[in-house]
């Protein structure tokens, strides 16, 4: 199976041996260098912590593991228990923690677990700080607590009601418009937690919920990435109940996808955009995607006459960029929302309020609202790595190759055509090369990337 151990937390199949998947010994090392990194960096007599989990069934055993670990390192934890990724990212600022640690493998299936690790500003690590925990680890440099000197163990609820009221008080959720819209929706939250915070934010608005896959007991009903091939039943289901649209979140409610009345996938791409093309509509500015991202959003954007960059693949390489641009949307093209005037995390919850508002105030359909935005296609594309691969010798000799071309290599290779794209790169949380294209027709955007994956296949035989 498999661990792997990265800036932005650890991830791995649960059993198996030590230092090959995310067994006890493995949790337990990695939340104590974690803990020992929020020591090293404060001079606070006691550090507070919050605790979230999405609901996979090894949840409970994971979190125990590390909340006991951090309790002996002295370390105070508060446990919100059954959460969402950005409910903890709101609850630590809330309540003014140290930091924060989601027990959740996103959208990784339901053997996978991970800690997902967040800073004092409920930010993820950046790469100095992960690099410093991992270090820790690796060292095994732990200086546990004696007896008197124990952390605190705390449970509290309702983090995900003080979460909803936090998106309710922005000033563009237009909470008005959304119930005099009375939409009717399908969610699909694959059995997590966001089949208790999405069908509850949807309640407040005064929207009608259909709930499927919404019991948080984390078996997941389907693969849990919410991607097209894995969403048929949501997408009968909303034709069958004749609603407005269907709405899909991923296990820690991080990524939101939206599917139209007639069924059809409004696009993980498109997400952003029109969330995006709302909020630029109502206040100037930029915005910041990654470079996977569709170039939909940089033409939404020269609409409204702001400024797009593109930054390297990962949250807090989007999160550096649109502080220094001063971006008032951004995030990443698999349906991850961040919105600086809620928090500067990929947030459902936050894409729900504003895509509705959205809807509701142009008074048109989902799929009116699709077709409104300019036409890309992508085709999404993995590579199983093997030890026996060289990735940086693929990547370089693609670069070299296309040297006359506009080639960026600030994340991988991305190499911008005249009308489409491609987007080489390996992946932080899974042993694949990722192979992202997009063109003008879903054939075109098929074919660029059945050539890079023949490419890649002839450099690894040479």
């Amino acid at each position: 199976m498999a661990l792997i151990k990265s800036i932005s937390g650890i991830r791995g199949t649960i059993g198996g041996k030590v230092s090959d998947n995310l067994t006890p010994i493995d949790t337990v090392k990695f939340a104590a260098a974690y803990g020992m990194w929020l020591k090293n960096h404060t001079d606070k007599e006691k550090l507070t912590i919050i605790l979230g989990r999405d609901a996979r069934i090894s949840g409970k055993m994971v979190s125990s593991l590390v909340s006991n670990t951090l309790v002996g390192l002295g370390i105070n934890v508060v446990d919100i228990g059954l959460s969402t990724t950005p409910t903890v990212e709101v609850a630590v600022t809330l309540d003014h923690a140290d930091g924060g640690i989601i027990i959740t493998a996103s959208h990784n299936p339901k053997q996978w677990n991970a800690l997902k690790l967040l800073n004092g500003k409920g930010e993820f690590l950046n790469a100095e700080d992960g690099e410093e925990v991992l270090s820790i680890a690796e060292n095994d440099a732990y200086l546990f607590s004696e007896v008197d000197d124990l952390g605190t163990y705390e449970r509290k609820k309702n983090y995900i009601n003080k979460h909803i009221q936090e998106v309710l008080n922005l000033e563009l959720v237009d909470i008005e418009a959304i119930r005099k819209a009375k939409f009717k929706v399908v969610v699909d939250a694959v059995n997590s937690t966001g089949g208790i915070a999405i069908p509850a934010l949807l309640a407040k608005l005064g929207v009608e919920c259909v709930e499927l896959y919404c019991e948080p007991n984390g078996e997941f009903p389907h693969n849990p990435e919410p991607l097209k091939e894995h969403l048929t039943d949501i997408s009968e289901l909303v034709v069958k109940e004749k609603a407005d649209l269907g709405i899909v979140v991923d296990p820690d409610v991080d990524r939101l996808a939206l599917v139209c009345e007639d069924g059809a996938m409004f696009g993980e791409e498109y997400t952003l955009v029109a969330c995006a093309d709302y909020v630029l509509g109502k206040t100037k500015g930029n915005t910041v995607s990654n470079l996977s991202s569709s170039r939909a959003l940089r033409d939404v954007t020269l609409k409204h006459g702001g400024k797009y960059q593109a930054s390297a693949v990962g949250e807090v390489n989007v999160v550096a960029l649109m502080k220094s641009t001063n971006a008032i949307i951004g995030g990443e093209g698999n349906g991850g929302i961040i919105y600086p005037e809620s928090h500067y995390g990929r947030d459902s919850l936050v894409g729900v309020a504003l895509f509705l508002s959205h809807l509701a105030t142009l008074k048109i359909s989902c799929k009116q609202l699709r077709d409104s935005y300019p036409a890309y296609f992508m085709s999404k594309n993995k590579i199983e790595l093997t030890p026996q691969i060289n990735v940086d010798n693929i990547l370089s000799t693609i670069a070299s190759n296309y040297k006359n071309e506009d080639v960026i290599t600030i994340d991988g290779v991305k190499i911008n055509f005249e009308t489409e794209w491609v987007h080489l790169r390996k992946s932080n949380t899974e042993p694949i090369i990722r192979i992202y294209t997009e063109s003008t027709s879903q054939k075109n955007a098929d074919e660029l990337a059945n050539r890079f994956i023949k490419e890649i296949e002839s450099i690894t035989i040479k």
